[in-house]
């Protein structure tokens, strides 16, 4: 669902329900003030067609849930279709672990995923032994350090078009209670919009084992 907030008219502010934000037709809106249909574009979310009264204000928020995939099986996990409008993107990894000791990263890319050319840097901190390292990685957005077999992590990461071609990361994420925490940011020139995210591992082999992995975008 989306939320159409107007506001700043005479009449008070209205808030309006919009079903399926992200259909291939248009959806259409009586606003306060104004006069005629307010036609909202399926792929912007932008308002066309419309004079709106005098002080009136718009905005749209629109956010859709991918389907969450359970990462219990393979050496990687994709999403892939994301719409090209898309600037930003969270990806939710709840209990994710593998049968292996490799590092896990996320991979981005147009058709195909790439991996090369990222800027990425994560800090690991543990508390019980009192300190703090850290990595980096040029093949992906790394999310861990030191990880170990059936290691259970939960994490978020979001990753945004900061300007044409190029896409800004940041996470935080933990191995459970009483664990340790991770967190980092990267950045990487894909030269392109992006429709696929991957979730692997730096030596590409470790087979996930259990948990769920999910993604937002708006």
């Amino acid at each position: 669902m989306s939320l159409v907030k107007v506001s700043g008219n005479a009449s008070g502010t209205g808030i309006f329900t919009i079903a399926s934000p992200n259909s291939n037709t248009d959806r259409t809106l009586t606003l306060p003030d104004a006069t005629g249909t307010a036609v909202l574009d399926t792929a912007t979310q932008t308002l066309t067609n419309k004079t709106l009264g005098s002080g009136l204000v718009m905005s749209v928020s629109a956010i859709t849930a991918g389907t969450a995939v359970a990462s219990t099986s393979g050496t990687s996990i994709d999403f892939t279709g994301i719409p090209s409008w898309v600037k930003r993107i969270t990806v939710a990894m709840q209990t994710v672990s593998t049968n292996g000791s490799s590092n896990y990263l996320i991979r981005i890319g147009n058709t195909t995923v790439t991996s090369s050319g990222y800027a990425s840097v994560m800090n690991y901190v543990n508390p019980g032994a009192n300190s703090c390292t850290g990595s980096a990685d040029s093949t992906g957005f790394l999310l861990t350090k030191d990880i170990n077999s059936g290691t259970a992590f939960t994490a978020i990461a979001t990753i945004v078009l900061q300007t044409s071609g190029f896409y800004v990361s940041t996470f935080v994420g933990n191995n459970g209670v009483n664990g340790a925490g991770f967190f980092g940011s990267g950045l990487l020139n894909l030269g392109s919009t992006l429709d696929r995210v991957r979730i692997t591992t730096v030596n590409g082999t470790d087979t996930f084992d259990a948990g769920s992995i999910n993604i937002l975008y708006e």
